[in-house]
């Protein structure tokens, strides 16, 4: 099976999505981009190929003799264990190199109470992880590192305390261990996880399923040859790609046809991304006919959010609820980084709420798109919103309200993986690019 990739390296996150010979979405992919974007590619891709294994898997499943009557129930159980299986792959990797740590450096004499204190924290984070990963189970974060160091961090400081051993210790051999668990992609056969994900959802259903069935249905899966056809590269990071320069697209033309491939009536389009916010529009085959975009400050977008939960201590994914229980919104000056902390410091001092501070803020944010938008053209037909900040519940609700507005009531699309539109975009130029050579040919 041919596929076609693209791959969005963010400033935040690096996306990847593959797409077969029809255009149909066959898997999709993301990570932390990190400070090596080859690594956050390769991280990237195998999570898409993860998805798309996956999906070829639900395909196999949709066939008769498996005894499942909802597939889509049971392969959201396959997934669900089939990352409580790679999360645990990746504890062992992180307990090994933070053996390696402790075997590499001097701790005057502690390494035995090292190793001790290390052994009895991964036992716990073992044992803690179905719970992690259990039906209904809220994470802060879907990647390894947010998810282990949280737990980590909690749970090193009680065995600090029980084996006698200094907590600055074990925190040095998480940080030296971390970074090369997160950089490489986790230890062993995907095919193993998958059987041993099986296995799993078998061990806690009542149903009667046909083992052999399912068996069937995984070595079709994973019988397929997925062959990488063409792979174009977009976002931040692009320049870094290993690729050739004709494999490389501009964010602004990726955000607009992906929007396009989503929303074929789009003809707005607005992606508010890490670094910075572009207004395009675009004609009715997804092709750029104009575009705005903030200048260098990255005022106004993810990186602003961030600092903002960092100054609150709350995380990123916090900031959207917490605004929608606000009363007012109080007025804010200003969406620049570098003053934010001082403006959100100076609020509550006289005495405003977070909550209110917040829905101004997120208010605030809007605006400064609202006028990016109105420069590149303003909202004619349908509007997409595509980037991470499209999934804050409380920078919708201000964007829906604005655009109501200054527009009037305009189709607004929001898709729900909108992170994804601009790796979207460059998939639809590798498969369009591969399938104009072949008409050559």
């Amino acid at each position: 099976m041919r596929c076609f990739i693209g791959i969005d390296l963010g400033s935040t996150t690096t996306k990847a999505v593959l797409l077969d010979e029809d255009g149909g979405m066959l898997g999709r992919g993301i990570t932390n981009s990190r400070s090596n974007y080859q690594t956050a590619t390769t991280v990237a891709k195998l999570e898409a190929m993860i998805s798309a294994r996956l999906t070829l898997f639900s395909r196999a499943l949709a066939q008769d003799g498996t005894g499942i009557a909802d597939v889509g129930a049971f392969m959201a159980e396959i997934e669900r264990h089939f990352r409580l299986e790679q999360f645990l792959d990746q504890l062992d990797d992180l307990e090994r190199t933070g053996a390696a740590v402790i075997d590499g450096e001097r701790f005057a004499g502690r390494e035995d109470a090292a190793r001790e204190a290390l052994g009895l924290i991964f036992d716990r984070l073992r044992g803690e992880a179905p719970a992690i990963y259990a039906p209904g189970a809220e994470r802060k974060s879907d990647f390894f590192r947010d998810i282990a160091g949280s737990r980590y961090m909690h749970i090193a400081e009680d065995v600090a305390k029980e084996a006698g051993v200094a907590f600055d210790m074990l925190l040095n051999i998480y940080d030296k261990s971390i970074i090369g668990v997160e950089n490489r992609p986790p230890a062993g056969a995907m095919g193993e996880r998958f059987k041993r994900a099986i296995d799993r959802v078998l061990g806690e259903t009542s149903r009667k399923l046909d083992r052999e069935a399912l068996d069937a249905a995984m070595k079709s899966a994973f019988g397929i040859d997925i062959e990488e056809a063409n792979i174009v590269g977009t976002g931040y990071g692009r320049v870094t790609l290993p690729f050739p320069k004709e494999q490389i697209r501009s964010e602004i033309l990726c955000h607009g046809l992906g929007a396009h491939v989503l929303y074929p009536k789009t003809r707005t389009v607005l992606d508010i991304g890490g670094q910075d916010t572009k207004a395009i529009q675009i004609d009715k085959d997804g092709i750029v006919e104009n575009f705005q975009m903030n200048d260098r400050c990255a005022a106004g977008c993810g990186r602003y959010l961030g600092y903002i939960a960092d100054e609150m201590n709350i995380g990123v994914h916090e900031l959207g609820p917490l605004a929608m229980k606000a009363t007012k919104s109080v007025r804010i000056n200003s969406t620049c980084t570098v003053f934010a902390g001082a403006e959100l410091r100076d609020r509550l001092a006289l005495g405003e709420k977070r909550e209110d501070i917040l829905a101004g803020l997120h208010r605030a944010i809007i605006l400064r798109a609202m006028s990016i938008i109105s420069r590149s053209g303003g909202i004619e037909n349908e509007f997409t919103w595509t980037g991470g900040v499209a999934n804050n519940e409380a920078a919708v609700k201000a964007l829906r309200i604005l655009v109501k507005e200054n527009y009037g009531d305009v189709t607004i699309n929001i898709d729900p993986a909108s992170i994804y539109t601009g790796a979207l975009g460059a998939a639809t130029f590798a498969l369009r690019e591969a399938n104009a050579k072949g008409a050559q040919a």
